[in-house]
């Protein structure tokens, strides 16, 4: 794992290529960005597209391929979205269908496929301004939760936002708004912080993705929009076929963090 937080995005991808990483990206690569994916048909493609405009928090569009193309030509042009993630989710008609470890036997000539900005690009400047990010110290995943929060509608796409929680200590709160508002293109500030119930989650020891983190004595919940809201949306929208990463298994970009920082 040492080896591989310090690795070119080339070499991880090349081993989760050949199926010798199968596990969490993150802290892989460090200093480059990992983005969410969801692969659609052309026919969807307009509606998604746009409901990702209309909702840049949780669906912040980084790239866009060509139509029938597995190479995403500006996050890293010799790449493969087919084999380059460790884990992907098939959904069909809404329903989680299987987790598969490459895609090409479900490819087609008219998908399109999205990646998003993902959060795991802000806990680095996160860590370096001091701010504690509990699923790295407990070897874990995010935990990821739908909330009552109501994505604005595009044509079929309509459903509820999907955040990441991170207990912050209260008096680093504002720094980690600061700190995290600087990368817009990968969900930037918080969309709430404080009780849970506010925005529909009921119990923070059950997430809905990703695995339950401690909150100790002095900390507040912070929450952040998620790339798995694409994935929530599906359960609603319930589209013939869909293809997205396995939370937290996301791509890994030739892209550097601080090139999708505003300042």
């Amino acid at each position: 794992m040492d080896s591989l937080a310090s690795a070119h995005p080339r070499e991880v991808r090349a081993l989760i290529r050949k199926g010798q990483w199968t596990e969490l990206t993150a802290g892989l690569a460090n200093g480059y960005a990992q983005a969410n994916l969801v692969i659609l048909s052309q026919e969807l493609a307009y509606e998604f597209l746009l409901f990702c405009q209309r909702n840049p928090k949780p669906c912040p569009l980084l790239e866009v391929t060509e139509v029938g193309s597995p190479c995403p030509t500006r996050l890293a042009p010799d790449a493969d979205l087919r084999t380059d993630l460790p884990k992907y989710r098939l959904y069909r008609r809404g329903e989680l269908e299987a987790e598969v470890m490459e895609i090409i036997e479900h490819w087609r000539d008219d998908f399109v496929a999205f990646l998003l900005g993902c959060s795991f690009t802000f806990e680095v400047a996160l860590l370096a301004a001091g701010i504690p990010v509990r699923h790295i110290e407990e070897g874990c995943n995010v935990p990821m939760f739908i909330t009552s929060i109501e994505c604005v509608p595009a044509g079929r796409f309509h459903g509820p936002m999907v955040v990441t929680m991170r207990p912050i200590p209260h008096q680093k709160v504002v720094r980690a708004v600061q700190v995290t508002g600087r990368y817009p293109a990968v969900h930037g500030a918080p969309v709430h912080i404080g009780d849970p119930s506010a925005i529909g989650i009921d119990e923070l020891s059950k997430p809905d993705f990703g695995d339950a983190v401690a909150v100790k004595e002095g900390e507040t919940p912070v929450f952040w929009a998620c790339g798995v809201t694409p994935q929530a949306v599906a359960m609603k929208v319930k589209p013939d076929f869909m293809i997205t990463h396995a939370p937290g298994h996301m791509f890994i970009s030739d892209i550097r963090n601080e090139e999708l920082s505003e300042f």
